[in-house]
């Protein structure tokens, strides 16, 4: 039986250090687009190693680079990965055997997320379930920046169990860096969007609070040890940047 043909898309911006082990778990596929946003270091040479459809695209933002690569794609099936994750084999022969007759027109897959080396298992990081393959013309990337996520218009989709592999931070100040990012990132992306980007005092001092009692308790990230309290707080500190940071776009003008 002839199965689907499948593009898999990735956006990269350095990953030199990533990106070949993300295109060898993902060789198989029918079609690899990259788009890049101009990458300084070896990026792009690692990936035109793996596909010709190597893409250079000024950052315009998660989604709208994701939606980009989408674009470019030949194939009516997209399995969409980062450079930080891998397809591990048991995960590339559900996708083979599924694309054969696809009976949903997306899957969701849940994430082993891997922090600082250790596979976390609670507070909030599993099963992290994430939709990554779908009918290119029954889906799209959309959310805010920058956690976006595929959104299926109309459409079946499966929840099913077999994961994606992510290799999250190797380092803390790496993760302290990604957090200062992504919280400014949230903040710039919510005034315009919605309406909860109002902030306030209590705002500023009690999300910081719950986020870490929901990711460390009600969500047992003590389970996962040192690793678990350092994620809890890392969250804690993320929800504080982007409080301050959306009432600092408020209140402080721009000159």
């Amino acid at each position: 039986m002839n199965k689907e043909k499948l593009t898999v898309t990735i956006i990269t911006y350095n990953e030199e250090e990533n990106i070949r082990d993300c295109l060898q778990s993902v060789k198989w596929a029918d079609e690899i687009v990259v788009v890049d946003a101009e990458s300084t270091d070896r990026t792009v040479e690692i990936c035109k190693e793996y596909t010709d459809k190597v893409f250079l695209n000024p950052w315009p933002g998660h989604k709208e680079q994701k939606n980009f690569g989408i674009s470019k794609s030949l194939n009516l099936w997209i399995f969409s990965i980062d450079a930080d994750e891998r397809v591990p084999d048991e995960l590339k022969n559900f996708i083979l055997e599924e694309l054969k007759n696809p009976a949903f027109d997306g899957y969701r897959f849940p994430r082993q997320n891997y922090f600082l080396g250790k596979w976390l298992k609670h507070g909030g990081w599993y099963p992290d379930h994430v939709l990554r393959l779908f009918r290119k013309d029954k889906g799209s990337f959309g959310g805010i920046n920058p956690h976006d996520k595929v959104i299926i218009e109309s459409g079946k989709v499966a929840t099913v169990s077999v994961p994606i592999i992510h290799y999250t931070y190797k380092s803390i100040s790496q993760y302290v860096l990604k957090q200062d990012l992504y919280s400014s990132i949230s903040a710039q992306a919510l005034p315009g969007s919605d309406k909860k980007a109002t902030t306030s005092l209590f705002k500023v001092a009690a999300k910081p609070v719950w986020k870490f009692i929901e990711t460390y308790v009600i969500k047992a990230g003590f389970l996962d040890g040192i690793h678990g309290l350092v994620t809890a707080i890392g969250a804690s500190y993320a929800s504080f940047l982007k409080q301050i940071k959306m009432w600092e776009i408020n209140h402080i003008p721009r000159e």
